[in-house]
Protein backbone atom coordinates (compact mmCIF):
# COMPACT_ATOMS: atom_id res chain seq x y z
CA UNK A 1 0.00 0.00 0.00
CA UNK A 2 1.30 3.48 -0.89
CA UNK A 3 1.70 5.97 1.54
CA UNK A 4 1.15 9.48 0.71
CA UNK A 5 4.24 11.84 1.03
CA UNK A 6 3.88 14.86 3.21
CA UNK A 7 4.23 18.26 1.76
CA UNK A 8 7.98 19.94 3.39
CA UNK A 9 7.25 22.63 3.37
CA UNK A 10 11.22 23.40 4.20
CA UNK A 11 11.99 21.99 1.21
CA UNK A 12 9.79 23.71 -0.53
CA UNK A 13 10.84 26.89 0.45
CA UNK A 14 14.74 25.48 -0.12
CA UNK A 15 14.14 24.97 -3.52
CA UNK A 16 11.56 28.68 -4.28
CA UNK A 17 13.10 30.71 -1.39
CA UNK A 18 14.59 33.50 -4.26
CA UNK A 19 11.74 33.10 -6.55
CA UNK A 20 10.02 34.33 -3.59
CA UNK A 21 11.67 37.10 -2.57
CA UNK A 22 11.89 38.27 -5.91
CA UNK A 23 8.10 38.06 -6.27
CA UNK A 24 7.57 39.90 -2.78
CA UNK A 25 9.41 42.77 -3.95
CA UNK A 26 7.72 43.05 -7.08
CA UNK A 27 4.69 42.87 -4.93
CA UNK A 28 6.01 45.79 -3.04
CA UNK A 29 6.50 47.90 -6.25
CA UNK A 30 3.47 47.61 -7.93
CA UNK A 31 1.90 48.68 -3.82
CA UNK A 32 4.01 51.76 -4.77
CA UNK A 33 3.93 52.25 -7.95
CA UNK A 34 0.17 50.55 -9.58
CA UNK A 35 0.97 51.95 -12.91
CA UNK A 36 4.23 49.54 -13.17
CA UNK A 37 2.17 46.69 -14.87
CA UNK A 38 1.01 48.89 -17.77
CA UNK A 39 1.31 47.32 -21.31
CA UNK A 40 4.29 49.69 -22.31
CA UNK A 41 5.76 49.40 -18.87
CA UNK A 42 5.75 45.25 -19.31
CA UNK A 43 6.84 45.98 -23.19
CA UNK A 44 10.05 47.52 -22.11
CA UNK A 45 10.87 44.78 -19.60
CA UNK A 46 10.48 42.15 -22.07
CA UNK A 47 12.81 44.12 -25.02
CA UNK A 48 15.24 44.77 -22.05
CA UNK A 49 14.44 40.79 -21.24
CA UNK A 50 15.38 39.83 -24.81
CA UNK A 51 18.83 40.58 -24.69
CA UNK A 52 19.43 39.25 -21.34
CA UNK A 53 17.86 36.19 -21.78
CA UNK A 54 20.50 35.42 -25.17
CA UNK A 55 23.23 36.39 -23.02
CA UNK A 56 22.07 34.34 -20.06
CA UNK A 57 21.26 31.00 -22.83
CA UNK A 58 24.93 31.48 -23.69
CA UNK A 59 26.29 31.53 -19.27
CA UNK A 60 23.81 28.58 -18.87
CA UNK A 61 25.92 26.59 -21.57
CA UNK A 62 28.95 27.15 -20.06
CA UNK A 63 27.58 26.38 -15.98
CA UNK A 64 25.72 23.14 -16.86
CA UNK A 65 29.11 21.90 -17.92
CA UNK A 66 31.01 22.46 -14.57
CA UNK A 67 32.49 25.74 -15.84
CA UNK A 68 32.33 29.65 -15.19
CA UNK A 69 32.17 32.43 -17.48
CA UNK A 70 33.08 36.23 -16.54
CA UNK A 71 33.85 37.27 -20.38
CA UNK A 72 30.10 37.26 -21.19
CA UNK A 73 29.74 41.36 -20.67
CA UNK A 74 33.14 42.65 -22.05
CA UNK A 75 32.23 40.60 -25.16
CA UNK A 76 28.57 41.78 -25.46
CA UNK A 77 30.43 45.74 -25.35
CA UNK A 78 32.85 44.56 -27.73
CA UNK A 79 30.73 43.39 -30.43
CA UNK A 80 28.24 46.06 -29.81
CA UNK A 81 31.01 48.54 -31.07
CA UNK A 82 31.97 46.33 -33.87
CA UNK A 83 28.60 45.45 -35.35
CA UNK A 84 27.51 49.27 -34.58
CA UNK A 85 30.71 50.62 -36.31
CA UNK A 86 29.35 48.31 -39.75
CA UNK A 87 26.16 49.66 -39.27
CA UNK A 88 26.20 53.45 -39.51
CA UNK A 89 24.32 55.09 -42.17
CA UNK A 90 26.80 56.16 -45.39
CA UNK A 91 26.07 59.95 -44.86
CA UNK A 92 27.01 60.04 -41.24
CA UNK A 93 30.25 62.24 -41.06
CA UNK A 94 32.23 60.75 -37.89
CA UNK A 95 31.22 57.26 -40.07
CA UNK A 96 34.09 54.49 -38.79
CA UNK A 97 34.56 53.26 -42.38
CA UNK A 98 33.95 55.90 -44.55
CA UNK A 99 34.24 54.03 -48.00
CA UNK A 100 31.98 50.87 -46.62
CA UNK A 101 28.77 50.73 -48.39
CA UNK A 102 25.21 50.37 -46.03
CA UNK A 103 24.91 47.56 -45.41
CA UNK A 104 22.22 44.82 -45.17
CA UNK A 105 21.06 45.00 -41.47
CA UNK A 106 21.35 41.35 -41.11
CA UNK A 107 25.12 41.95 -42.01
CA UNK A 108 26.44 43.77 -38.92
CA UNK A 109 24.60 41.24 -36.55
CA UNK A 110 26.18 38.02 -38.02
CA UNK A 111 29.83 39.59 -37.96
CA UNK A 112 29.46 40.16 -34.39
CA UNK A 113 28.11 36.51 -34.13
CA UNK A 114 31.65 35.39 -35.60
CA UNK A 115 33.23 37.52 -33.14
CA UNK A 116 31.60 36.28 -30.53
CA UNK A 117 32.43 32.40 -31.56
CA UNK A 118 36.56 33.50 -32.04
CA UNK A 119 36.65 34.31 -29.03
CA UNK A 120 34.56 31.84 -26.86
CA UNK A 121 36.47 29.34 -28.63
CA UNK A 122 39.95 31.49 -27.41
CA UNK A 123 38.43 30.74 -23.84
CA UNK A 124 37.67 27.16 -24.86
CA UNK A 125 41.32 26.43 -25.53
CA UNK A 126 42.27 28.41 -22.71
CA UNK A 127 40.38 26.42 -20.29
CA UNK A 128 40.91 22.41 -21.76
CA UNK A 129 44.22 22.57 -23.33
CA UNK A 130 46.17 24.86 -21.12
CA UNK A 131 44.20 23.66 -18.42
CA UNK A 132 43.71 27.23 -17.03
CA UNK A 133 40.76 27.43 -14.32
CA UNK A 134 37.82 28.50 -16.10
CA UNK A 135 37.32 31.91 -13.92
CA UNK A 136 40.71 33.17 -14.62
CA UNK A 137 41.03 32.45 -18.19
CA UNK A 138 37.23 34.22 -18.91
CA UNK A 139 38.54 36.98 -16.77
CA UNK A 140 41.56 37.73 -18.39
CA UNK A 141 39.52 37.09 -21.63
CA UNK A 142 36.93 39.94 -20.40
CA UNK A 143 40.08 42.11 -19.99
CA UNK A 144 41.17 41.44 -23.10
CA UNK A 145 37.92 41.92 -24.74
CA UNK A 146 37.40 45.47 -23.15
CA UNK A 147 41.00 46.77 -23.90
CA UNK A 148 40.24 45.54 -27.62
CA UNK A 149 36.62 47.38 -27.59
CA UNK A 150 38.31 51.00 -25.85
CA UNK A 151 41.45 50.77 -28.41
CA UNK A 152 38.72 50.42 -31.24
CA UNK A 153 36.39 53.07 -30.28
CA UNK A 154 39.71 55.48 -29.85
CA UNK A 155 40.93 54.89 -33.66
CA UNK A 156 40.26 57.52 -36.00
CA UNK A 157 37.70 59.12 -37.02
CA UNK A 158 35.29 57.78 -34.35
CA UNK A 159 38.20 59.23 -31.19
CA UNK A 160 35.69 57.40 -28.35
CA UNK A 161 32.79 59.03 -29.77
CA UNK A 162 29.86 56.97 -28.97
CA UNK A 163 28.59 55.09 -32.28
CA UNK A 164 25.12 56.10 -33.89
CA UNK A 165 23.03 56.90 -37.01
CA UNK A 166 22.65 53.54 -37.90
CA UNK A 167 20.75 52.15 -40.89
CA UNK A 168 17.02 51.85 -40.94
CA UNK A 169 17.36 48.23 -41.40
CA UNK A 170 19.71 47.50 -38.28
CA UNK A 171 17.39 49.99 -36.24
CA UNK A 172 14.47 47.88 -37.17
CA UNK A 173 16.13 44.49 -35.78
CA UNK A 174 16.16 46.53 -32.37
CA UNK A 175 12.76 48.78 -32.38
CA UNK A 176 10.92 47.62 -34.86
CA UNK A 177 8.21 44.71 -34.92
CA UNK A 178 5.75 42.15 -36.27
CA UNK A 179 2.53 42.49 -35.33
CA UNK A 180 3.37 44.60 -32.47
CA UNK A 181 5.91 41.88 -31.01
CA UNK A 182 9.11 43.25 -31.55
CA UNK A 183 11.58 41.46 -33.48
CA UNK A 184 14.37 41.40 -30.70
CA UNK A 185 11.81 39.46 -28.50
CA UNK A 186 10.78 36.92 -31.56
CA UNK A 187 15.25 36.76 -31.97
CA UNK A 188 15.66 35.80 -28.54
CA UNK A 189 12.62 33.56 -28.42
CA UNK A 190 13.84 31.77 -31.43
CA UNK A 191 17.10 31.39 -29.71
CA UNK A 192 15.17 29.51 -26.70
CA UNK A 193 13.49 27.15 -29.08
CA UNK A 194 17.05 26.10 -30.89
CA UNK A 195 18.88 25.82 -27.23
CA UNK A 196 16.16 23.76 -25.87
CA UNK A 197 16.21 21.36 -28.67
CA UNK A 198 19.79 21.38 -28.49
CA UNK A 199 19.94 20.53 -25.05
CA UNK A 200 17.18 18.13 -24.79
CA UNK A 201 16.97 16.37 -28.25
CA UNK A 202 20.31 15.90 -29.21
CA UNK A 203 23.44 13.59 -27.82
CA UNK A 204 25.18 16.98 -27.38
CA UNK A 205 22.95 18.30 -24.82
CA UNK A 206 22.54 14.68 -23.02
CA UNK A 207 27.13 15.03 -23.19
CA UNK A 208 27.22 18.14 -21.81
CA UNK A 209 24.91 17.46 -18.53
CA UNK A 210 27.03 14.01 -18.55
CA UNK A 211 30.44 16.47 -18.19
CA UNK A 212 28.87 18.69 -15.85
CA UNK A 213 27.46 16.20 -13.67
CA UNK A 214 30.55 14.12 -13.55
CA UNK A 215 33.76 14.98 -15.89
CA UNK A 216 35.93 11.94 -14.80
CA UNK A 217 32.91 9.63 -15.16
CA UNK A 218 32.55 11.38 -18.91
CA UNK A 219 35.95 10.84 -19.77
CA UNK A 220 35.75 7.09 -18.82
CA UNK A 221 32.05 6.71 -20.51
CA UNK A 222 34.26 7.37 -24.28
CA UNK A 223 32.65 11.48 -24.14
CA UNK A 224 35.21 13.40 -25.38
CA UNK A 225 35.51 16.23 -23.00
CA UNK A 226 37.50 18.63 -24.83
CA UNK A 227 34.94 18.84 -27.26
CA UNK A 228 32.12 19.54 -25.22
CA UNK A 229 34.52 22.74 -23.30
CA UNK A 230 35.26 23.79 -26.75
CA UNK A 231 31.55 23.94 -28.06
CA UNK A 232 29.88 25.38 -24.65
CA UNK A 233 32.39 28.27 -24.75
CA UNK A 234 32.14 28.66 -28.24
CA UNK A 235 28.34 28.71 -28.58
CA UNK A 236 28.00 31.04 -25.58
CA UNK A 237 30.57 33.41 -27.25
CA UNK A 238 28.39 33.05 -30.06
CA UNK A 239 25.31 33.95 -28.15
CA UNK A 240 27.25 37.07 -26.48
CA UNK A 241 28.16 38.34 -30.05
CA UNK A 242 24.29 37.92 -30.56
CA UNK A 243 23.16 39.79 -27.57
CA UNK A 244 26.08 42.93 -28.17
CA UNK A 245 24.74 43.31 -31.77
CA UNK A 246 21.04 43.27 -30.19
CA UNK A 247 21.94 46.05 -27.83
CA UNK A 248 23.57 47.96 -30.12
CA UNK A 249 20.42 47.77 -32.47
CA UNK A 250 17.98 48.35 -29.76
CA UNK A 251 19.35 51.54 -28.09
CA UNK A 252 20.78 52.70 -31.19
CA UNK A 253 24.06 53.48 -29.85
CA UNK A 254 27.18 51.99 -28.97
CA UNK A 255 30.60 52.58 -26.86
CA UNK A 256 32.76 49.95 -24.95
CA UNK A 257 30.87 50.19 -21.54
CA UNK A 258 27.95 48.24 -22.72
CA UNK A 259 27.54 45.08 -21.69
CA UNK A 260 29.40 45.85 -18.26
CA UNK A 261 27.66 43.63 -14.95
CA UNK A 262 25.78 41.54 -18.07
CA UNK A 263 27.60 38.71 -16.97
CA UNK A 264 26.76 38.52 -13.24
CA UNK A 265 23.11 39.26 -14.17
CA UNK A 266 23.22 36.47 -16.30
CA UNK A 267 24.87 33.96 -13.52
CA UNK A 268 22.03 35.08 -11.21
CA UNK A 269 19.53 34.04 -13.36
CA UNK A 270 20.83 30.95 -14.08
CA UNK A 271 21.35 30.16 -10.58
CA UNK A 272 18.00 31.24 -9.57
CA UNK A 273 16.41 29.61 -12.82
CA UNK A 274 17.50 26.20 -11.07
CA UNK A 275 21.04 25.62 -12.50
CA UNK A 276 23.54 24.53 -10.29
CA UNK A 277 26.60 25.97 -9.76
CA UNK A 278 28.49 23.00 -9.74
CA UNK A 279 27.01 21.87 -13.52
CA UNK A 280 24.62 18.76 -14.80
CA UNK A 281 21.54 20.32 -13.86
CA UNK A 282 19.58 23.47 -15.02
CA UNK A 283 17.34 23.72 -18.26
CA UNK A 284 16.16 26.60 -19.81
CA UNK A 285 12.99 27.45 -19.13
CA UNK A 286 13.90 27.85 -15.42
CA UNK A 287 16.62 30.61 -16.87
CA UNK A 288 13.97 32.36 -18.98
CA UNK A 289 12.29 32.72 -15.87
CA UNK A 290 14.92 33.76 -13.67
CA UNK A 291 16.06 36.93 -16.66
CA UNK A 292 12.44 38.10 -16.39
CA UNK A 293 11.66 37.82 -12.89
CA UNK A 294 15.41 39.47 -11.75
CA UNK A 295 14.15 42.09 -14.93
CA UNK A 296 11.11 42.80 -13.45
CA UNK A 297 12.85 43.44 -10.14
CA UNK A 298 15.04 45.65 -11.28
CA UNK A 299 13.48 47.87 -13.38
CA UNK A 300 10.53 47.70 -10.52
CA UNK A 301 13.31 49.39 -8.12
CA UNK A 302 14.23 51.81 -10.67
CA UNK A 303 10.52 52.85 -12.02
CA UNK A 304 10.25 53.64 -7.84
CA UNK A 305 13.29 56.27 -7.84
CA UNK A 306 15.72 53.46 -5.32
CA UNK A 307 19.32 54.67 -6.14
CA UNK A 308 21.38 52.30 -8.55
CA UNK A 309 24.10 51.69 -5.58
CA UNK A 310 20.96 50.14 -3.40
CA UNK A 311 20.08 48.09 -6.26
CA UNK A 312 23.50 46.73 -6.41
CA UNK A 313 23.40 45.74 -2.92
CA UNK A 314 20.35 43.94 -3.51
CA UNK A 315 21.58 41.85 -6.68
CA UNK A 316 24.62 40.71 -4.80
CA UNK A 317 22.71 39.83 -1.76
CA UNK A 318 20.34 37.98 -4.34
CA UNK A 319 23.32 36.03 -6.25
CA UNK A 320 24.90 35.19 -2.47
CA UNK A 321 21.48 33.24 -1.50
CA UNK A 322 20.94 31.61 -4.88
CA UNK A 323 24.55 30.56 -4.62
CA UNK A 324 23.86 29.59 -0.90
CA UNK A 325 20.64 27.93 -1.60
CA UNK A 326 22.00 25.94 -4.23
CA UNK A 327 25.02 24.55 -2.21
CA UNK A 328 23.00 23.76 0.33
CA UNK A 329 19.87 22.23 -1.55
CA UNK A 330 22.47 19.60 -3.87
CA UNK A 331 24.65 18.77 -0.62
CA UNK A 332 21.55 17.09 0.62
CA UNK A 333 21.46 14.76 -1.72
CA UNK A 334 24.87 13.82 -1.85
Amino acid sequence: MKTKSKFDFRLFMMNNAIYAIMLVMIALVVVIKPSFFSLRVLRDILMQSSVRIVVALGCMFVILSGSADLSGGRMVGLTAVIAGSLAEQATYYLKYYANLPELPGFVPLLVAVLVGLLFGLFNGLVVSKLKVPAFLATLGTAMLAFGIANLYMDAEPNSSQPLGSYTAGFKAIGSGSFHDIPYILLIALACVAIVWILQNKTVLGKEIFAVGGNMEAAKVSGINVLKIQLFTFAIAGALYGLGGALEAARTGSGTAAYGAGYELDAIAACIIGGCSAGGGIGGVGGVVAGVIIFNIMSYGLTFIGLSPYWQYVAKGLIIIAAVAIDVRKYARKH
